[in-house]
């Protein structure tokens, strides 16, 4: 009798992922925001700051997580003495995100190093600091105040010097703009002209994962060293329009 693999019960884990995130997806496409996990490469990009941070010990900040394609990128990158907290809203997915921690090959001596929370990351309240922040929020989904909540919320959380990435899908917009009202779509664009505003400000790198289902744009954001200042001020928000 054959013995499964540790490549096998990543492969199964994967496919499980695979079904609980369509299953979420359906019950919650507002929260939710797309059909399947990101991509390979897709979680690849986002987790590239992390990577290339080695092997300084990093505190690292996943919202948004899901069934977990990008943790389970972050993981193995993790330095001895680096802290991942991982931020997840929806019940179904921070369970099955436990799951995927405590189960996780050669993670034992590493256990104390990962937390899953179970809440919005506005609700986020801590000390620490992040080195990296990786955001898989569908910011196409909320109100403009939503976003700069949180977009606030990840500057303040991020060290100086700290880098933020995120993705939005590519195209999404202008499909919606044919199928939705006029305020839907008049909200959407004050999301985007919001986030514009944040890229024309900080923005570090933009790439296209044309692979992805659908294809993504991945965003890199750094928070300026300068920002804070002998007064501890932080940077100020870009101004929004109402």
């Amino acid at each position: 009798m054959n013995e499964n693999t540790p490549h096998d019960h990543a492969r199964a884990q994967r496919a499980t992922a695979g079904w609980a995130f369509l299953a979420e997806s359906i019950r919650n496409h507002r929260t939710v925001g797309s059909i399947a996990p990101s991509s390979k490469s897709l979680a690849g990009l986002l987790a590239a700051p992390l990577r290339e941070r080695a092997p300084r010990i990093s505190n690292v900040l996943e919202v948004g997580a899901g069934t977990g394609s990008v943790t389970r990128v972050l993981l193995p990158r993790m330095s001895r003495g680096s802290r991942l907290d991982i931020v997840e809203a929806n019940a179904h997915f921070a369970a099955h995100l436990r799951h995927l921690v405590r189960g996780y090959p050669h993670l034992q001596e590493k256990q104390e190093q990962v937390r899953v929370h179970h809440l919005c990351v506005e609700q986020l309240v801590t000390d620490r600091r992040y080195d990296v922040i990786v955001s898989g929020l569908p910011f196409s989904n909320f109100s403009p105040r939503q976003v700069e909540e949180i977009m606030g919320h990840y500057f303040h959380l991020l060290r100086p010097g700290g880098t933020l990435t995120y993705f939005s899908y590519r195209g999404s917009r202008f499909v919606r703009t044919f199928l939705t009202s006029r305020p839907e779509a008049r909200r959407q664009r004050d999301v985007k002209d919001l986030l514009n505003q944040y890229h024309h400000r900080y923005a570090t790198g933009c790439w296209t994962v044309w692979g992805n289902l659908p294809p993504a744009q991945v965003w890199q954001l750094r928070r300026p060293l300068e920002a804070v200042k002998a007064s501890g001020v932080l940077p100020l928000q870009p101004d929004i329009k109402r």
